[in-house]
């Protein structure tokens, strides 16, 4: 079966997360994909553990390396940088994660590459930048929930900030930089010209905002930490049952409706507060007292089930365990089991993208350090 993008060719100069997701995305689509890394030590995920898969090998190398070849090259070196030179120009596409200026270091810069391979597209993610003293920033993850923003709306409102579990601005980083070398892709298809893909992870960060970034571009409304809360919506939240708690999504005034008849309480369905949206975010605290007092009279599991019968978005809190077992139940296939060369089976979460006649393969397992 063709694959969608088979025939492209990737050096993936990247390490850690954001990039080599990137480049993981491609190559499930059908990409080949040339993992250049460290004679010796290879990317750093390589050592990053527990947890260890039963071979002892880091499962965080593992999430987002499969598809890939390995080739264990020392760019400091005459020789390793000819080697490196060589596969850049003859690829289609080159990713890497370097500080800025690191890669001109190396003779890999993209001013010098495209003026021999003019349709190399030549994709670039950085923390905070390439130029001025945003390229000098160290660009992890922690510190970009922390300086944009992140942090400072994810806790309970009278706890300490609070980053969020997953290294999320890479995971959307990497994502963005996978459209924008797509985007790339197309242009040079229609004109056979190449260019520069730049990806700064503040920037992606602040997009990913949304709807608490543009409180703050078009009403200078500068967002709190809400713990579980919703700024514009209520109820939208975890909510405490009998036995243990439940989160309930109220998106509008029908679903409110909706949760009183079910909860049988008709002195919250007739209170004027509660009526609309805003007056529910106006008067959340009473609205969660009130809602805790009926959910008191029941459990959670009997909760969720009446609810999902009367339509209300309701559910229980998963572990990861759980959200695997969830994704099965509803036939959504969530692992993919790539065999290794040793016979074993690398089981991964699968690529989500579900495409009809060209859909993503598992062809490789995550490679060895140089197994090429």
């Amino acid at each position: 079966m063709a694959e969608a993008l088979e025939g492209i060719v990737i050096a993936d100069f990247s390490r850690v997360l954001a990039g080599p997701l990137a480049t993981m995305v491609l190559a499930d689509l059908g990409a080949e994909v040339v993992k250049v890394e460290r004679p010796g030590t290879g990317d750093d995920t390589r050592g990053w553990g527990p947890p260890f898969d039963e071979r002892g090998k880091a499962t965080y190398f593992q999430a987002v390396n499969r598809n890939k070849r390995s080739v264990a090259i020392d760019l400091g070196d005459a020789a390793g940088a000819a080697a490196a030179r060589e596969l850049a120009l003859r690829a289609d596409v080159l990713v890497e994660n370097f500080r800025p200026g690191v890669m001109d270091d190396f003779g890999l810069g993209y001013d010098e590459l495209h003026r021999e391979r003019p349709d190399l597209i030549y994709c670039s993610l950085t923390g905070f930048g390439s130029r001025g003293e945003g390229a000098a920033m160290p660009g992890y993850d922690l510190l970009l929930q922390a300086v944009g923003g992140l942090m400072s709306i994810t806790g309970d409102p009278d706890g300490e900030p609070q980053k969020v579990g997953v290294a999320l601005v890479d995971v959307i980083s990497g994502l963005f930089a996978a459209v924008g070398v797509l985007a790339a892709l197309r242009h040079r298809e229609r004109t056979g010209e190449g260019q520069r893909v730049e990806i700064d992870l503040l920037s992606s960060l602040l997009a990913a905002l949304v709807n608490q970034a543009s409180a703050f571009t078009l009403a200078g409304v500068v967002a709190q930490r809400m713990g579980n809360s919703h700024p514009s919506v209520a109820p939208y939240e975890v909510l405490a049952t009998g036995d243990g708690e439940i989160v309930v999504a109220v998106g509008n005034d029908r679903q409110f409706a909706a949760l009183a008849a079910a909860l049988e309480d008709d002195a919250l369905a007739r209170d004027q507060r509660f009526r609309t949206n805003s007056g529910r975010v106006a008067a959340r605290a009473q609205l969660r007292a009130e809602l805790e007092r009926a959910l008191a009279t029941r459990g959670a599991a009997d909760w969720v089930a009446l609810l999902k019968r009367a339509r209300v978005p309701a559910a229980q809190i998963n572990d990861i365990g759980g959200a695997f077992a969830l994704a099965e139940r509803l036939g959504l296939e969530p692992v993919a089991s790539i065999e290794r060369p040793d016979g074993t089976a690398a089981r991964l979460a699968r690529n989500p993208i579900r495409l009809s006649v060209t859909p993503a393969t598992y062809r490789a397992a995550p490679p060895e350090l140089g197994e090429g």
